[in-house]
C-alpha cells in the first residue's frame, strides 16, 4: 500500500522543481524529503527520479506514479471533507455590536453556514446593552459585543483600551461641560464615559446621540464632541486625549461571546470557536 506522506512529498518535489522548496512547502527538511523519495521508490520498486549534479529528472515511472498519486491525494482530500461535516442543524440567531458587524465576521459567517448546510445564522445589529437584554428575553442565541467594567459570563476574544477620541487636526480647548458623543443606553462605552467623568467632577452634556460608529466618529474628527471609544477605531483624522488633557483613565474595553443557556450548545459552541479562531488570530477588532 502506497503511503500518503510518501506521495505528498514526492508530488511536492515535482510541483516545486527542488527538493529544497519541496520541504519548505512541507514544512520539513530537505533529508526528510530525500528519505521519503528513497522509501517511495524502494516500495515501488523503480527509480521515480533520475538525479544529477544540480537538478533531476522525473522518469517514465515517476511520471505513471505521478498522475496516481496525484488522484490519491484528492481522493483523500474529498474523503475528509465529506466526512468531516457537520450535523449541525438549526437556526442560530446572532446579536452583534454595531461597530463589530465587519466583512471578516460576516465572511466567518458564511463559511460556518458552508461547512454547516444545516444551520441558517440569521444576525442582529445593535447596541451592546441591547444585544444583551434580548438574549435575556430568548430573542438571540449568541452575542458578540463589548464589556466595560461588568461582568456578564462569556468568553474573552479580546481585550483592548478605550479611549476619548477627538479631532486630530482641531486644538485641544475642551470646554465646560465636556461636549460628548454617545450612543444611547444601554451601552458600555458610555456607562463607563460617564462613570470615570463623575468620579473626576468634571461636568458634560450630551451633544450628540449616535446611532452608529460612523457617527460617532463624524462628531470626534470635526472636533464637535469627545467620544469614548476602542482604540483600535481610532481610524485616520483622530488622537487619543489622555490626562494630559485633564481626562481621567477610561476602562479596558474586553469584547466578549456571551451564550444563551437556552440555545443548542453544541452549534453554539462551534459557531462561537469558528468566530474565536477569525476574529483573534486576524487580529480584527473592530469592536462592539
Amino acid at each position: 500500500m502506497l503511503d500518503l506522506l510518501l506521495l505528498r512529498s514526492f508530488v511536492a518535489v515535482i510541483d516545486e522543481g527542488s527538493f529544497t522548496r519541496a520541504a519548505q512547502r512541507l514544512h520539513l527538511t530537505q533529508p526528510a524529503i530525500s528519505g521519503h523519495l528513497r522509501r517511495l521508490e524502494a516500495q515501488v520498486g523503480k527509480p521515480l527520479l533520475q538525479r544529477t549534479t544540480r537538478a533531476f529528472e522525473v522518469t517514465p515511472d515517476g511520471e505513471c506514479l505521478a498522475g496516481y498519486a496525484r488522484a490519491i491525494l484528492a481522493l483523500n482530500r474529498d474523503a475528509m471533507t465529506q466526512l468531516s461535516r457537520s450535523t449541525y442543524q438549526g437556526n442560530v440567531r446572532l446579536g452583534v455590536a454595531e461597530d463589530c458587524a465587519h466583512p471578516l465576521l460576516l465572511q466567518t459567517l458564511k463559511g460556518f453556514m458552508d461547512d454547516n448546510p444545516g444551520v441558517d445564522i440569521g444576525v442582529r445589529v445593535g447596541i451592546p446593552g441591547d444585544m444583551v437584554t434580548a438574549m435575556k428575553r430568548g430573542d438571540v442565541d449568541l452575542v458578540l459585543g463589548a464589556q466595560c467594567g461588568t461582568h456578564e459570563p462569556g468568553r474573552l476574544l479580546w481585550r483592548e483600551p478605550l479611549v476619548w477620541a477627538w479631532a486630530e487636526r482641531a486644538p485641544v480647548r475642551l470646554s465646560a461641560p465636556l461636549p460628548l458623543a454617545l450612543f444611547p443606553e444601554p451601552c458600555p462605552y458610555r456607562e463607563a464615559a460617564l462613570t470615570k467623568l463623575a468620579l473626576s467632577g468634571i461636568a458634560q452634556r450630551t451633544a450628540m446621540l449616535c446611532m452608529s460608529g460612523a457617527s460617532l466618529r463624524a462628531a470626534a474628527e470635526s472636533g464637535f464632541a469627545l467620544a469614548p471609544m476602542p482604540a483600535s477605531q481610532l481610524t485616520p483624522g483622530l488622537v487619543a486625549l489622555t490626562s494630559e488633557h485633564g481626562l481621567p483613565a477610561l476602562p479596558d474595553a474586553e469584547f466578549m461571546l456571551m451564550t444563551s443557556p437556552a440555545g443548542d450548545q453544541a452549534v453554539l459552541a462551534a459557531l462561537a470557536d469558528s468566530i474565536a479562531e477569525h476574529l483573534v488570530v486576524s487580529q480584527v477588532a473592530e469592536p462592539a
